[in-house]
């Protein structure tokens, strides 16, 4: 039986939230895409190993699932600051290929 894009990317989201960066890594593809709003990663073991040294946590508010394609939207918690965030996921024989973040920086950046 197949498992639901939506399904992979939820039990990613539940992996980075427990800190269990072992799994989360299993969710992705190895040559896992990520572009975001301060930067980008080509390979998941360098985005797990900055996601294990940011810690951050994830209020899932919204999923949206189309085939392959995963949008989420929610509130992640950065270093204390609450920031509305939209991920769209792509995942291909059962692991995250990419994932594409944007947000507004700003509250970030604020001194």
């Amino acid at each position: 039986m197949e498992i639901k894009a939506k399904d992979i990317v939820l039990k990613f989201l539940n992996a980075l939230n427990a800190e269990n960066f072992e799994a989360a890594r299993d969710a992705l593809d190895d040559d896992m895409q990520f572009n975001g709003v301060l930067g980008s990663r080509n390979c998941a073991d360098v985005y797990i190993k900055d996601m294990s040294n940011m810690r951050f946590k994830y209020d899932v508010l919204k999923i949206f699932e189309n085939e392959n394609d995963v949008s989420v939207f929610y509130d992640i918690d950065m270093n204390g600051k609450k920031i509305f965030t939209s991920g769209w996921y792509v995942v291909q024989d059962e692991k995250i290929k990419s994932l594409r973040v944007v947000f507004d920086p700003r509250p970030l950046l604020e001194k």
